[in-house]
């Protein structure tokens, strides 16, 4: 995507793939915003998403959930032996999952990821929601952990998963200072989402609950690998979005310049054509996106900029809920407003 041209900071030269140890934080700046998160968004959540329901996540737990057919990945000890005798073909239990599970966070913190078109960005909504969710889901002794990319190859740090608020400021700390260090040349920090989902595949090696914070601004082929991911663990989508990405401005003439490949253009926002083809390319791309999040099965929540983050989380549990409800035989209670229906799953 193009962004506006201004300074951008230096990014960081770390060793990809290498794991983070949790060590002290230096500073106060990661727990200034947990604490901010606390305050704003934290505390108009309370008793809104907690309570003795049934868990949203399937897995290894003692309430059944469904059956299925066989996959080469499943464990054989789920099978039910019933099932598969009249049915001929291996089925397998799942069960509404345990209450602690482990959460892993997979980030894209890439150039495109750096834009805002007001005074919040991608980046930072990023670095908000992997906070606030890490929080929510550690209360009760879930672990969390976090794989940060920033345009490599591989990752730019990988820190495991636990829990406890010393885990969870290092995971802030982490993302606050990605792509930070000052005094090194700005490199391009081009998105390979792809790669990425693949090299998450074969770091979680145990059924996880799996948040693709992203804004899927990447060149295509990545679709196979979500799917592949979503096969083995309960994936969610948490798409970054820009109201600006959407619709063109009356702005003029104005020169831009693409935040991952650097190439430049000039542009004049004053031409109604050109704004027509814009808002309709960005439509198409949005249609293709959300048909591709649901053919690979997973659940999208969307995050705009300019939207309240704690409205967005409480819309997609409410989601959530009611298909988990549709899935079950039960009777889901009726949504405050109608929300479009996606065939691969919940989308808010």
């Amino acid at each position: 995507m193009f962004s506006w041209l201004l300074p951008k900071q230096a990014e960081t030269g770390a060793v990809a793939g290498k794991r983070q140890p949790e060590t002290p934080v230096p500073n106060t700046q990661a727990a200034q915003w947990l604490q901010r998160l606390e305050w704003t968004v934290l505390k108009r959540l309370d008793g809104q998403l907690q309570g003795d329901y049934r868990s949203l996540f399937r897995g290894s737990g003692l309430v059944l959930a469904d059956l299925r057919e066989y996959q080469a990945h499943d464990d054989v000890r789920h099978i039910d032996w019933n099932v598969t005798a009249r049915m001929q073909t291996p089925y397998v239990r799942e069960h509404q999952e345990d209450r602690e599970i482990a959460a892993w966070f997979v980030v894209d913190l890439s150039a495109s990821v750096a834009f805002g078109s007001g005074p919040t960005s991608k980046r930072q909504l990023a670095c908000d929601i992997v906070a606030v969710l890490s929080k929510l889901l550690s209360r009760h002794g879930n672990r969390v952990g976090l794989m940060l990319f920033t345009g490599q190859d591989h990752a730019h740090s990988v820190v495991p998963a636990r829990c406890g608020r010393r885990h969870l400021l290092h995971m802030v700390h982490q993302m606050l200072q990605a792509g930070q260090a000052p005094g090194q040349a700005q490199a391009l920090q081009t998105s390979a989402l792809g790669s990425w989902l693949a090299q998450a595949q074969s770091v979680l090696r145990r059924r996880s609950a799996v948040f693709v914070v992203s804004d899927f601004i990447s060149p295509a082929g990545w679709e196979k690998n979500l799917a592949q991911l979503a096969r083995r663990h309960e994936v969610v989508a948490v798409r970054l979005r820009d109201p600006l990405e959407m619709a063109w401005p009356d702005t003029g003439m104005l020169l831009v310049q693409d935040a991952e490949s650097g190439e430049q253009l000039l542009v004049d926002g004053n031409d109604a054509a050109f704004r027509q083809r814009f808002e309709t390319q960005a439509q198409e791309r949005e249609a293709a996106l959300l048909s591709s999040l649901a053919q690979s099965g997973v659940d999208c929540l969307e995050l705009n900029t300019d939207e309240a983050l704690d409205q967005a989380l409480l819309r997609f549990a409410q989601l959530r809920k009611r298909a988990s409800q549709l899935s079950t035989g039960g009777r889901a209670a009726p949504l405050g407003r109608p929300e479009p229906a996606q065939t691969g799953g919940v989308h808010a």
